[in-house]
C-alpha cells in the first residue's frame, strides 16, 4: 500500500477508514523520525560525557592600542579608587597630565582634607632651621596649595582666625578639639609641638598661619618674644630671623603679624619682609590693629595676597563681651559682603566663637577660611 500526501499529512493515531482491527505496517516515515531522534540524543550524550579538550575555548581576540606610549606616572599620590577626584590646578592653564582639561575654580583650589597634614615636597626648601615654605617649579604656591576649600559663592562671609596656638598644650588640644573646621588658626613660633599641632589641626580641616613676632611700641618692655622682627636690626638680620619663625613648621597659607604696631609703619622695615613672602608664595594677614601700617600698598607692590582684620572680638575676655564683637563682625559682613576677626585661643574665645559659628550658619553666613577673603594680585 503507498503512502499518499494525505496520509503523511494525517495526524498520529488518525484511521483513513473503517478498518480498525487491522494493524497497519511501520511507515518509513517513522522510521526515519526515529532514528533522527535516537541521533540527536546520542550526539548530546557524546558532547557531555567528553572531556573538557573537546569544548575548545572562545579564541581571544587582542588589539592593539592606538597609542602605544604610557604617560609617566604623576610623583604625586593616586587618591584612593572610591575617593573623590583630585584635580591640581594649573594657574597658566597648562594641559593636565592624561590630556585632562581643568577649569580652574578658585573655591576648589586647596589640598585634599584627608591629606591636608602633609606636606607638598615640592613647596619646601631645605634650611639649617627647618623646612621653608617656598614656590613649587610649576608656579604653584602655598597660600593657593594649603588654602581651605570654600564654596566660592559671594554671599555674606565670615572669616575668624585665632592665634597662639602651640604655646598651651591643653588649651591648644582642647581649641582644635572643640573649633568649627571653618575658623582658621595662628601658630606661634614661640610654641612647643608645632608640627604635631599643625598635623592635628590639618587633619580636623582647619586652615593655618604662621605668626611673625613684629616690633611695638615700647620695645622691649612689650616684648612679642624670641627672633622679633625690629625696625633697628636691618634687613638682613630680620630676615634671618623671619626664616626661623617660618622654618617652625609647614602646611600654611601665610604669616600674620603678632604685634608690631611700630615696625608695620616703617616701610624701609618692612619691604623685605613683605618681598620675602611674595617670593616664597605667602599671604600677609594684617590684625587691623594699626592704622599707620604699610602693608597694603607693599603687598601689592610684591605680589602678596593681603588680609586685613576688621576687628579684634576678644579685647574683653568676657564671653558675653565675645559674643557682642561676633554680632558687630556680622553687621559689618552684610553691609559689604565680608569681615575678618581676630582674636586669640583662649577658652572664653574658643566657647564663644563655637556657639557663634553654629547659629551664624543657621542665619545664612558662610564661615571661611581667611585666604578667601585675602586680595590676590596675581588673580
Amino acid at each position: 500500500m503507498s503512502l499518499t500526501d494525505k496520509e503523511i499529512d494525517r495526524p498520529l493515531g488518525q484511521s483513513a477508514g473503517a478498518r480498525p482491527a487491522a494493524r497497519r505496517p511501520v511507515s518509513a516515515g517513522a522510521v526515519v523520525s526515529g532514528l533522527a531522534v535516537v541521533a540527536i540524543v546520542g550526539a548530546a550524550l557524546s558532547i557531555a560525557l567528553r572531556e573538557k579538550p573537546f569544548r575548545q575555548p572562545a579564541p581571544v581576540v587582542t588589539t592593539t592600542p592606538e597609542v602605544a606610549e604610557v604617560a609617566p606616572a604623576s610623583s604625586a599620590a593616586a587618591p584612593p579608587a572610591d575617593g573623590p577626584k583630585i584635580i591640581q590646578v594649573d594657574p597658566e592653564k597648562r594641559p593636565a597630565p592624561n590630556g585632562v582639561v581643568v577649569i580652574r575654580d578658585p573655591s576648589a583650589v586647596g589640598q585634599n582634607l584627608r591629606v591636608a597634614h602633609l606636606p607638598e615636597r615640592d613647596l619646601i626648601e631645605d634650611s639649617p632651621t627647618g623646612p621653608l615654605p617656598v614656590r613649587a617649579a610649576d608656579g604653584r604656591r602655598p597660600f593657593d596649595v594649603y588654602a581651605r576649600p570654600w564654596s566660592g559663592t559671594r554671599g555674606t562671609r565670615v572669616a575668624i582666625v585665632l592665634g597662639g596656638f602651640a604655646i598651651s598644650q591643653t588649651g591648644t588640644q582642647a581649641a582644635i578639639a572643640d573649633l568649627p573646621a571653618e575658623v582658621t588658626l595662628a601658630f606661634s613660633p614661640q610654641g612647643n609641638s608645632i608640627g604635631r599641632w599643625m598635623q592635628e589641626a590639618r587633619r580636623k580641616g582647619h586652615e593655618i598661619v604662621m605668626q611673625v613676632p613684629l616690633e611695638p611700641f615700647d620695645y622691649p618692655n612689650v616684648d612679642p618674644g624670641r627672633n622679633t622682627l625690629t625696625v633697628e636690626a636691618g634687613a638682613a638680620e630680620n630676615l634671618k630671623r623671619l626664616r626661623w619663625a617660618l622654618s617652625r613648621t609647614t602646611n600654611y597659607t601665610g604669616v600674620m603679624n603678632f604685634m608690631g604696631a611700630r615696625f608695620s609703619a616703617d616701610q624701609a622695615a618692612m619691604q623685605p619682609l613683605l618681598a620675602e613672602l611674595g617670593k616664597r608664595g605667602l599671604a600677609y594677614l594684617d590684625d587691623g590693629s594699626s592704622a599707620r601700617s604699610v602693608a597694603p600698598e607693599l603687598a601689592l607692590k610684591n605680589g602678596v595676597p593681603l588680609a586685613v582684620g576688621d576687628a579684634a572680638i576678644d579685647a574683653t575676655r568676657d564671653r558675653r563681651a565675645i559674643l557682642q564683637k561676633l554680632d558687630e563682625l556680622e553687621r559689618m559682613a552684610r553691609a559689604k559682603g565680608f569681615a575678618i576677626g581676630t582674636g586669640s585661643v583662649f577658652g572664653e574665645t574658643v566657647e564663644a566663637v563655637t556657639s557663634w559659628v553654629a547659629e551664624a550658619k543657621k542665619r545664612g553666613i558662610e564661615i571661611v577660611p581667611v585666604s578667601a577673603l585675602a586680595s590676590d594680585p596675581e588673580r
